[in-house]
């Protein structure tokens, strides 16, 4: 193994380099610096990932996944199926909009929202199924699309974390009613901060706009009422220069990937396994350590290779969910889902990654199997 003075491999790396710093100066020189020309060919560019869908630029991922619900029509008294073994956004979104949150479990390979859970958890309150493209790979949308079609629910993709990713050929963000991305620093690429809704209908398009604008397109001649969320233009500019890299930086992620399937033979780490026809995109490679988790991350830190887990305590077990629960003698069963959070650990997989380093990962990863 390496010395613990050899130098550390982050877990993740951000990239602001020159010429991201070049189109956020440049736009600032302007003085025009709020949605404006930039945001619009944000959104030009990255409707090309998904299919032509029409694409709203927002300020965070969080408030795409609001901003989509609201445009949906749902709010109190629905109810929105969520996978728990998701960041906390994903059901946040629910409740911001006043709706019930129920949780389904997940399908063990992929990590993402299992349809069978969903169809079971459907009741007359349902108004939408939330499937999440956790880590880069794509949910079974192939299930999904027809079981909400079924029920006449929609179908809102939470794909923060799955730029580019696919199934089938079809890029997640085009299946269902709208799609949703991030462009916090640590994703696949960013924007500083933002995210963007995609969705095939323009009346929604129209909608997601006026509510991130006040509830105008007019200035002052408000149709309804809506919130500040826009994206600013130097957000949008280094978007469009981190777009033009992300196609690169995938093939990257995913040549990373290979490389890790390949060399890493502990027996008690299994590797993240690929539903047939997904193009997995690799926001984070994520393994299953069988045996003692803390003391297999804290020698993969010795030895110093990042590594995290995402996420520790499953969505309904966080206080916000957990206590209104209990009180309500809600209780989710969920095996699946606790059983990853229990396992998981999430490895370096970014595009800065030299082979040096990925034989390092490997080296360190397959030591765990004579320590655990």
């Amino acid at each position: 193994m390496p010395s613990s003075d050899a130098r550390p491999i982050p877990a993740a790396s951000p990239v602001i380099g020159e010429e991201e710093i070049e189109a956020a100066v440049r736009v600032m020189r302007t003085g025009r610096v709020v949605q404006g020309p930039e945001v619009a060919a944000f959104e030009a560019g990255f409707s090309e990932l998904v299919e032509g869908a029409h694409c709203v630029a927002v300020n965070s991922g969080t408030s795409a996944l609001h901003l989509l619900l609201l445009a949906l029509g749902i709010g109190p008294g629905d109810e929105v199926i969520v996978p728990s073994f998701s960041f906390a956004a994903s059901a946040n979104a629910v409740r911001l909009v006043g709706a019930d949150v129920v949780f389904a479990d997940i399908e063990p390979g992929s990590f993402c929202l299992d349809p069978a859970a969903a169809e079971a958890a459907i009741t007359p309150r349902t108004a939408a199924i939330m499937p999440v493209h956790l880590y880069g790979h794509p949910a079974a949308m192939d299930r999904l699309t027809p079981l909400a079609a079924k029920h006449g629910l929609a179908l809102v993709e939470d794909a923060c974390q799955a730029h580019a990713a696919a199934l089938n050929g079809t890029p997640v963000g085009a299946f269902g009613s709208g799609g949703t991305f991030s462009f916090y620093p640590t994703k696949n690429m960013h924007a500083l901060e933002g995210g963007m809704v995609t969705t095939g209908d323009a009346e929604v398009a129209r909608t997601l706009r006026l509510l991130r604008n006040q509830g105008m397109e007019q200035r002052y001649a408000n149709e309804i009422v809506g919130a500040n969320m826009r994206m600013t233009d130097v957000s949008a500019a280094v978007g469009r220069v981190q777009l033009a890299k992300l196609g690169g930086w995938t093939e990257r992620r995913r040549a990373n990937a290979a490389y890790l399937d390949t060399h890493i033979t502990a027996p008690n780490v299994v590797t993240p396994p690929v539903a047939e026809g997904v193009r997995h995109v690799y926001h984070q490679y994520t393994v299953r350590i069988r045996g003692d988790r803390d003391a297999a991350m804290a020698r993969l830190s010795e030895a110093g290779i990042g590594n995290a887990v995402y996420y520790p305590t499953p969505i309904h077990r966080l206080k916000p969910y957990w206590e209104p629960d209990q009180k309500a003698g809600r209780v989710w069963d969920l095996p699946e889902t606790e059983r990853a959070a229990a396992e998981v650990v999430s490895l370096p997989v970014h595009p800065a990654l030299t082979a040096e380093d990925l034989e390092r990962v490997v080296t360190a990863v397959n030591i765990l199997g004579e320590k655990l």
